[in-house]
């Protein structure tokens, strides 16, 4: 009915040209004292032409705006499927629409290719740093002092941050690592566990493993990930305190007794960039590494949520779907 009302809104110049000729039939007949019944005749006649031709029109127009349509609904706009236009008028907004794909298609390119260049120099960076980071670990191997100790914790630090480059450069490029098969969540656990274990010294803080009995399907290289930006933020905002680490009805659990987050923060706290009131304060956050962990959970079809409470920590849950049977 939409359609309807378009069509004969843009047709009122052949109505106004009906009743113009109507009026002009009429005096023609008066003055020519011709009886009524013959112009009766003649706009009736007139009538039935201007109707089947306003219905072919709407015919016309109908399937014109169908086709338009389903175009403009498609996933890829594309200017193949364009009906054949009818009119000088249309010919010029076909060149319009079709200049503005080509314009589009360039910029998309251009801008594929400055991401693409800017992916694979950050790339080679991340790279090329863990070369100096290898050889400084290299030469503070074999000192115990304070001075060497504390310097490892920052190289550590510096690493992890360099992993999350990578890490984000990945996720953004259009070809993913991701290798889903079996894995013990035990063994996922005591690796990054194994791996931050300078730090848990360093901050003397206390770690609880519970229950981990559990086998998922997951990518465990960046399973591990996750759980190491998890335990990164368990340790800079629990000094002294406690992390526990257990596993509940296909659960992975990550508490810690912490500053805890306040209520305000919990609804943004996986956005990128944001950094909340801790992070503000401590102005050490990135705002990315929470994200990072989400967007790489999301993908591998797992979930998380958190639940914290100011001045008694926080709870980091990790949840996993039920195994498929084919891998059970």
């Amino acid at each position: 009915m939409r359609e309807l009302w378009e069509y004969l809104r843009r047709q009122r110049r052949w109505a106004a040209l009906y009743v113009l000729v109507a009026l002009i039939f009429a005096v023609v007949f008066y003055l020519h004292d011709l009886p009524p019944v013959a112009l009766g005749y003649a706009l009736l006649l007139c009538a039935v032409v201007l109707l089947l031709a306003l219905g072919a029109g709407f015919a016309a127009f109908r399937r014109k705006c169908r086709l338009l349509r389903s175009i403009l609904e498609a996933e890829v706009l594309t200017a193949e499927r364009l009906p054949e236009a009818a009119d000088a008028l249309e010919e010029a907004y076909q060149a319009l629409f079709k200049e503005a794909l080509r314009s589009k298609a360039l910029a998309l390119d251009d801008r594929d290719q400055r991401e693409r260049a800017m992916t694979d120099y950050y790339t080679l960076w991340v790279h090329q740093i863990k070369t100096p980071i290898s050889a400084m670990r290299l030469l503070l191997q074999g000192k115990d002092t304070d001075l060497s100790r504390e310097l490892e914790v920052q190289l550590f630090r510096i690493n992890q941050y360099v992993e999350m480059v990578l890490a984000y450069l990945r996720l953004g490029s259009e070809s993913r690592d991701f290798v889903l098969r079996p894995c013990r969540v035990e063994a996922v656990v005591r690796q990054s566990v194994k791996k931050f274990a300078p730090l848990f010294i360093r901050s003397r803080i206390k770690l609880e493993l519970g229950e981990l009995d559990l086998t998922v399907v997951s990518d465990e290289k960046w399973l591990a990930f996750a759980l190491e930006q998890l335990l990164a933020n368990a340790i800079q905002y629990a000094p002294r305190g406690t992390v526990e680490l257990f596993c509940r009805d296909r659960q992975l659990v990550v508490r810690d007794n912490g500053i805890g987050i306040a209520a305000e923060d919990l609804p943004r706290i996986f956005e990128k960039g944001y950094t909340g009131l801790n992070g503000r304060r401590e102005k050490r956050a990135t705002g990315i590494g929470l994200y990072l962990t989400r967007q790489i959970l999301t993908t591998l079809g797992h979930t998380i949520s958190i639940e914290s409470q100011v001045g008694q920590g926080t709870a980091v849950t990790i949840g996993f779907p039920e195994a498929p049977q084919a891998w059970e």
